[in-house]
């Protein structure tokens, strides 16, 4: 991923340095165990705890010749331990370390990403409490359809990134399994044990079985994961671009001081988050197929997983970490206007009662069918002539013949269509 939307710790975890790290700590797990069990000497596993130590710089050099990064990190390893690195890799194919050091990056990604879905969460609560009872008119096809509450959207995705929580943690799970079983997995030059001790010293399971790689529908749920909860992003960040057009103009993104919405008309304040957060998403989706792909390799394993997921796994990511703190400093920072909700809810004169009305006449004793052609006409007619839906119903002699004044105003209040937001509330938030 770019730096420029790479964040510290995430960017951090994903480089070569603590790769090779992750790398360093399986093997030296694997000779620990070796030494436990009597395979290796004491001596000799203390000569390579203390002595161990690689260079990035060196092993890339090293790779020009052997066209082999693991290769290139046990003879860089040799350099610095001496003659008891040949105890180092003892029994182990490529992908043991390698898969078994995925899994370590893989379940500190999720656990760099958990926080910052917790503080999603925690700015997505605060504002549905804080808009709870704002009306705003809801929109169905992009049209206006009924009065609903502001601080109910916030209340919906909150739920949302509530399930995305579960499914990260459920995706870490998934990816936190190691495998030291050798070349086709069968573990013709190592005891089970060995995998069992390993993977418990590094605080993974160990996988039930495998080929010479940890089978990729693991990996393929994490991405997929991601990709769900970057179209979690999306979804809101596409909801707020909307609420931003000029012709909207119910909240926008923060505009700070100093900022420019573009080069040419100084006049413009532009969703730039929101649409980098869809566009980021996109590419965190795309990824997912990627995962997908991976999932069908040759027999016991083929190696065009590998170049692909050297890309996706730290861009994806490195990706929704980004998008996670941008979405939650753009809520944080939402300006809401209430008064332009109240204004665009009015915009229609009345129209978006029509299923109050539609109802109240159908338990005043008049069909459904017969209901809806008397509320339709006067629609259409307040919608058509530019009349307040409230007073062309008034004067209608269908339905004034069925409805009292009271019931026409209770028809027409805000209340009636609100009435049950704190139940919702209850439910989302207990």
């Amino acid at each position: 991923m770019i730096s420029r939307y790479t964040l510290p710790e995430m960017g951090a975890l994903w480089s070569e340095q603590t790769k090779f790290q992750k790398w360093l700590d399986v093997e030296i797990a694997v000779c620990e165990v070796h030494a436990q069990m009597g395979t290796i000497p004491r001596d000799a596993l203390e000569q390579i705890k203390s002595r161990a130590k690689f260079s990035v710089e060196r092993i890339n050099e090293i790779e020009k010749t052997t066209d082999h990064d693991v290769i290139a990190f046990t003879t860089n390893l040799a350099e610095s331990i001496g003659e008891a690195s040949r105890f180092v890799h003892y029994g182990l194919t490529s992908s043991d370390v390698v898969d078994t050091a995925n899994a370590l990056l893989l379940r500190e990604a999720c656990d760099l990403l958990l926080p910052k879905i917790d503080a999603l969460l925690d700015v997505l609560k605060r504002r549905a409490l804080e808009f709870k009872h704002t009306p705003q008119v809801g929109r169905t096809h992009g049209i206006h359809a009924e009065p609903t509450s502001f601080g109910l959207t916030f209340a919906l995705w909150y739920d949302e990134v509530r399930r995305d929580r579960e499914r990260l943690l459920k995706a870490r799970a998934t990816v936190s399994v190691g495998k030291i079983s050798g070349a086709v997995g069968a573990f013709a030059h190592l005891d089970p044990i060995v995998e069992e001790k390993v993977c418990a010293r590094l605080e993974l399971k160990a996988a039930p079985v495998s080929t010479q790689i940890i089978q990729r529908d693991n990996y393929a749920e994490y991405l997929c994961t991601l990709a769900v909860i970057a179209s979690s992003l999306d979804k809101f960040a596409l909801q707020i671009r909307h609420w931003q057009r000029t012709e909207v103009r119910e909240a926008q993104e923060k505009f700070k001081r100093g900022q420019k919405g573009s080069s040419a008309m100084p006049h413009k304040r532009n969703p730039i988050l929101s649409e980098r957060i869809c566009g980021m998403a996109r590419v965190v989706r795309a990824n997912s197929i990627v995962g997908l792909e991976n999932v069908a390799l040759w027999h016991e394993r083929d190696i065009s997983h590998s170049s692909a997921e050297r890309v996706v796994l730290p861009d994806s990511s490195i990706a929704i970490d980004y998008m996670l703190a941008k979405m939650t400093s753009l809520i944080e920072g939402l300006v809401v206007y209430p008064e332009r909700m109240l204004e665009n809810l009015n915009a229609t004169r009345g129209s978006i009662f029509s299923g109050q009305l539609l109802l109240s006449l159908t338990q005043a004793g008049v069909s459904r069918e017969q209901a809806y052609e008397w509320v339709q006409r006067n629609a259409m007619t307040a919608w058509d002539e530019g009349g307040d839906l409230k007073s062309v119903v008034s004067a209608d002699q269908d339905i004034a013949g069925h409805l009292s004044k009271e019931q026409i105003d209770r028809v027409f209040s805000l209340d009636t269509y609100l009435r049950n937001v704190d139940a919702i509330f209850a439910r989302v938030f207990g």
